[in-house]
């Protein structure tokens, strides 16, 4: 399989499926140029800019027009540059896109993807960094993607961009250079589906975008010291793979939800939430959760540090939870 970065396979995924349906587009600002990270360099010389549509500096404006042109039948793909600049749109995404297949009475969709970088990405600061994922969880309508591998950035755009709701995509910005094999079919993949980075019986943990490489390198760690951790990436959080999360707790009988994202309200209380509901009488020791604390990102590094969650501070929560039930 080549190998491509999470960059390259997002930029893939786009032209595979704009070559593929005619009804495919962009829109956002800078795209002419290339993107602000360069994920859309060379698609305006193949496309041309009635395709790659640069927009003048106005989310809400951006917004309101691709989900009326969704509406009427094309399918864009809106970059925001950054979660944070998104809130610019909340309301046409939130009041108008995720509730007109609803308040339509099924008569209108809107086939809608909307590009979100997240993430703390190199002194980026608190309007930069931050990953809120959960707030789009939270909306009845829309569909929440999350990849961590640059083979789930190609897979999941193609399959965001064929699903007939909107959907939130959030790519992490310290992913763009990840370097992984992505495979040569240009299937798209399958919202919904949990994937297993690592099988163990011990403990379950659970996580999604960046934080699974963390949690993938504790896991390896823990290894050595014969405690055998099962890492599941999420990939999507609405629809979330309820079934699978359960299933690995059932057998394990221990759970650890790790996010990037601020804990407090964050959507792993939502899994633990259902974890907890559903297997109580199952669980050798207390649900825990790793996150980031409440309080805006940094631009120092060495504060900046203080929000991330780390691979020792995996470790340690697993090893508490094992040590507790032993």
């Amino acid at each position: 399989m080549p190998r491509l970065s999470y960059l390259e396979a997002g930029k893939l995924a786009l032209a595979e499926e704009m070559r593929r349906d005619p009804l495919v587009w962009a829109v956002g600002e800078d795209l002419g140029r290339g993107g602000v990270f360069g994920q859309y360099r060379g698609l305006a010389e193949e496309f041309g800019p009635a395709r790659i549509s640069d927009a003048p500096i106005s989310e809400s404006c951006i917004m309101g027009a691709a989900v009326g042109a969704a509406m009427m039948g094309t399918r864009p793909v809106v970059e925001m540059r950054f979660s944070d600049f998104a809130l610019c749109a909340v309301d046409e995404l939130v009041n108008q896109a995720a509730k007109a297949r609803y308040m339509f009475g099924g008569q209108s969709h809107v086939p809608l993807v909307v590009r979100e970088p997240i993430g703390i990405w190199r002194s980026s600061a608190a309007q930069h960094s931050q990953s809120l994922e959960a707030w789009y969880a939270h909306i009845p309508g829309l569909v929440v993607v999350v990849p961590s591998t640059p083979a789930d950035n190609r897979a999941l755009l193609k399959a965001a961009i064929r699903c007939d709701d909107p959907v939130v995509y959030m790519e992490h910005k310290n992913l763009w250079a990840l370097e992984g094999e992505v495979p040569e079919a240009a299937e798209p993949g399958e919202l919904g589906k949990a994937r297993v980075v690592r099988a163990g019986g011990d403990v379950t943990i659970v996580s999604w975008s960046a934080a699974v490489h963390t949690c993938a390198a504790a896991a390896e760690s823990l290894a050595g010291a014969g405690i055998e951790a099962e890492v599941l990436d999420l990939r999507t959080l609405w629809p979330w793979d309820r079934e699978a999360v359960l299933a690995s707790v059932e057998r394990s009988g221990r759970l650890l939800v790790v996010q990037e994202a601020v804990s407090v309200a964050g959507f792993g209380a939502e899994i633990a939430a259902s974890v907890a509901e559903a297997l109580h009488g199952a669980l050798k020791a207390p649900v825990r959760r790793l996150g980031a604390p409440r309080i805006p990102i940094s631009y120092a590094p060495p504060l900046e540090d203080k929000v991330r969650v780390t691979e020792a501070m995996v470790v340690e929560a697993v090893r508490s939870m094992t040590a507790a039930a032993a």
